[in-house]
């Protein structure tokens, strides 16, 4: 696949002048495109107490009861997922989901605010899984722990508990946010799709010379393109997704309109979750998929093809 370099941020007012009515669409935008999933440490301030509010500290049990925003409750990875197959990170099903959330107290009608410390890939992952299952009312806390702490707000010891539910996801998927393994192997195999695939991991697990617990190979899946996901947050500072033109440098590599077909992977699906949103909700780009089972599945499988790096010696 050849890179090319996009339009930049500065020639975005020029170019959009030149064009019609119908052509604007695939245009870069200036603002993010959508903050509806996304919400600020000030916001969640002035509502975390409304009753139709779960606050949910996407964090290890460890973590979460040596301090966590007053309120909320605790949801690890282990509970997300599928556990009957021989490679690990694969969502749970439905009724999984269901149970937990009736078990934890959620409402159907309630607002989930989702949080963590890694730059929101954790929280990403649950947005990405509940937007798979077509439950739509969750918010990322942009930031996560660091933003809330950076607030002067303290944090409580006390884990919160509510009565059972009897939770319910819609009944109708939302198959445009998700790719298992055979579709995407259908596509790569039909060279008239014109698609970008991308592996949000580390430089040194795309070029297969670091191999991860749970892969069976080291490699990547073919015609992928690296860009890690930790660009998109400002890790070192904090933690915040970056702006709109930071985000737009990074992936201007890519000639990408809005309407194409981007594939996302990583290793277990949690960063490519977080390039999921950054793509789909703050970038505006309409066809973007989360490869569930990434790398761990994908390597499991000796029949499907993957490429690495040669190693030099």
């Amino acid at each position: 696949m050849i890179l090319k370099i996009s339009l930049f941020a500065s020639l975005y007012i020029f170019l959009l002048s030149c064009k019609g009515p119908n052509e604007t669409q695939n245009t870069v935008p200036t603002n993010y495109v959508s903050t509806e999933h996304l919400i600020e440490a000030k916001e969640l301030a002035g509502i975390f107490e409304d009753e139709n509010i779960k606050i949910v500290d996407f964090r290890s049990p460890e973590n979460y009861q040596a301090g966590h925003i007053n309120g909320s409750i605790n949801i690890w990875r282990t509970d997300i997922s599928d556990n009957s197959l021989p490679y690990e990170g694969i969502r749970a099903d439905k009724e999984n989901i269901e149970r937990l959330f009736s078990r934890l107290g959620i409402e159907n009608n309630d607002l989930i605010i989702v949080y963590d410390d890694k730059g929101s890939s954790d929280a990403a992952r649950l947005w990405c899984i509940l937007g798979d299952y077509n439950f739509d009312s969750v918010k990322i806390l942009n930031g996560g722990l660091k933003s809330w702490k950076g607030r002067g707000e303290k944090l409580s010891t006390k884990a919160i508990s509510y009565m059972p539910t009897q939770f319910y996801l819609p009944k109708k998927r939302n198959e445009k946010l998700w790719i298992d393994k055979d579709e995407l192997m259908g596509l790569l195999s039909d060279k008239k799709n014109n698609i970008f695939i991308i592996d949000t991991r580390s430089f040194e697990e795309y070029k297969g010379n670091h191999i991860k617990k749970g892969a069976s190979k080291g490699g990547r899946i073919p015609t992928s393109i690296h860009i890690d996901w930790a660009d998109a947050v400002d890790l070192g500072g904090n933690k915040k997704f970056r702006s709109i033109e930071e985000l737009q440098k990074i992936y201007k590599g890519l000639e990408m309109n809005v309407k194409d077909t981007v594939i996302v992977y990583c290793h277990t699906g949690y960063r490519s979750s977080l390039t999921t949103f950054v793509l789909k909700e703050l970038m505006g780009f309409e066809n973007v998929r989360n490869y569930d089972g990434s790398w761990v599945e994908w390597s499991y499988f000796d029949e499907l093809p993957y490429e690495k790096d040669s190693i030099m010696l």
